[in-house]
């Protein structure tokens, strides 16, 4: 059965999908901690409206 591969979100790189595959779907430590970073200034960002800042502080209060 031939393996399958996807390409690394960060530098486009084929990685193979099997169990071997340490940092999948990213080629390596480097290119998940690029992606990290990038979701934790923002630069990704899950669309929709932003919540009301009361409705966050709720969610906190539990």
């Amino acid at each position: 059965m031939k393996t399958q591969t996807v390409n690394c979100p960060t530098c486009r790189k084929a990685v193979p999908w099997n169990e071997t595959s340490t940092f999948k779907p990213f080629c390596s430590e480097r290119c998940k901690l690029i992606d990290l970073g990038e979701w934790a200034s923002e630069k990704h960002a899950i669309a929709g409206e932003k919540a009301h800042p009361a409705e966050v502080d709720q969610l906190f209060e539990h």
